[in-house]
């Protein structure tokens, strides 16, 4: 993790320490808090322990009562930790109000989400998306924040904008807001423009989806590398870790027959998703709403609870984006490090039966799994045969390059070509059927 000095410049690297805290409702969180320890680890910070208070309603000035406040102080102090970050997110009161009580940095959820997030955008889309969620977040916390970014030592929550002590006026952060909102408009209107001419050109879209680390990215990987498609170039970064990538990458794949497609490969999503993240996030998001085809990929290295838990989590931002109804198919990757045997895990029982047991790393079932996604996003495509005057070469040379083409003669009134064209295309040419 990164440290700042007051002129917001890195003075050293070092290992952070920190005490987890979750309130328990009703629902067990420890799944949560596991995958909370997983995103501490991701911005470099050590879990130390974990505390989970079972309340029957949350504490409105400090989230858990006050004795839990003064045990989780004494429990930081003794074990020398440099905050606490809590699984909940938190209020600017609560906020100020538990880091007064504890005299320890305090973080939620939503800010180490955030951090990670600002660590690893590269490019500058991904950046000013970042920095528009938390300013959004920040603003209604100036008061909160405020103590919290004056401590020295951990720089969790203070990367992206850089401010080093948030104690701005409100006035300049909406400015900010507005210029970066006016930044990521030009953005999307040149996605846009690129979608249009895609969708004019009648190319599939395929839009790989799921929870962070299930292995979007090296399926991906996978795909490209078994058809050929100058892999080593065009591969996109993969790591065994949350949140490893965060940019939408898009790779077009040409098959052997000449159709071809888009593949996309989205940001993970994780349960409690900061909204401020969603919303800053919604445009490069929303590639998956215009897609064609949603490939779930899902971890099925997880126990039955933990697979369910995280379709429910992506089918959920899935929705909220507007990609709820699309045609999908599921994918459950990492079979080479399932403890249950597929066979015994029935998911078609709950799934239905449009779903694949993949390796990505080991590429077991990405065959299978192409020749559906081809089955499902040419569908509509017909089988015909055109005899194009010798007059129309222009018409021929564009079956050539954009179908697939069984068989070729040239006879005394024109080319004679049998072969599979996309509804569209077949439109256009109908009137050469033979």
């Amino acid at each position: 993790m990164i440290k700042f000095d007051d002129n917001n410049q890195t003075i050293e690297k070092e290992e952070l320490k920190a005490i987890l805290v979750g309130v328990q409702l009703r629902e067990d969180i420890s799944y949560s808090m596991d995958e909370l320890k997983g995103l501490a680890e991701a911005a470099g910070i050590v879990s130390l322990g974990q505390v989970v208070q079972n309340m029957e309603k949350t504490n409105g000035s400090t989230l858990i009562g006050k004795g839990k406040v003064a045990e989780i102080a004494e429990l930081a102090h003794n074990m020398e930790a440099d905050m606490v970050i809590f699984n909940e997110e938190l209020s600017g009161m609560q906020l100020r109000n538990l880091e007064d009580a504890m005299d320890i940095k305090v973080i939620d959820r939503t800010i180490l989400i955030l951090d990670i997030f600002a660590s690893r955008a590269t490019t500058k889309e991904g950046k000013l998306q970042v920095e528009l969620a938390q300013l959004q977040y920040r603003k209604p916390r100036l008061l909160g924040f405020g103590k919290s970014l004056s401590r020295q030592g951990a720089g969790v929550g203070t990367r992206g904008p850089g401010e080093k002590k948030l104690e701005i006026d409100r006035r300049l952060i909406e400015k900010r807001i507005d210029d970066i909102k006016a930044e990521l408009k030009q953005i999307i209107a040149v996605r846009q423009t690129q979608r249009l001419k895609r969708e004019k050109n009648e190319i599939p879209v395929v839009a790989l989806v799921g929870y962070t680390n299930s292995g979007k990215s090296a399926t991906m990987n996978r795909l490209l590398k078994n058809m050929d498609q100058e892999e080593s170039e065009r591969k996109v970064f993969e790591k065994n870790m949350l949140f490893a990538t965060l940019d939408t990458h898009s790779r077009r794949i040409k098959l052997e027959d000449n159709s071809e497609f888009i593949l996309i490969d989205t940001v993970g999503f994780v349960s409690k998703l900061p909204h401020s993240l969603v919303e800053a996030f919604k445009s490069t998001l929303e590639e998956a709403s215009y897609a064609d085809l949603l490939v779930h990929i899902v971890d099925s290295s997880l126990d039955e609870d933990m697979v369910d838990f995280q379709r429910r989590v992506t089918n959920k931002v899935l929705a909220e984006i507007g990609a709820g109804d699309k045609d999908e198919i599921t994918a459950f990757n990492k079979i080479d490090k399932a403890d249950n045997k597929p066979e015994m895990l029935e998911f078609d029982k709950v799934y239905g039966k449009d779903y694949f047991y993949i390796s990505a790393k080991y590429n077991e079932g990405i065959d299978e799994l192409l020749e559906e996604i081809k089955n499902r996003i040419f569908a509509d495509n017909v089988s015909c045969k055109l005899l194009i005057p010798y007059d129309k070469g222009n018409v021929s040379s564009y079956i050539m390059e954009k179908a697939k083409v069984l068989e070729i003669s040239y006879e005394e009134n024109g080319t004679l070509i049998s072969a599979i064209l996309n509804s569209k295309d077949y439109g256009r040419f109908k009137e050469y059927e033979v």
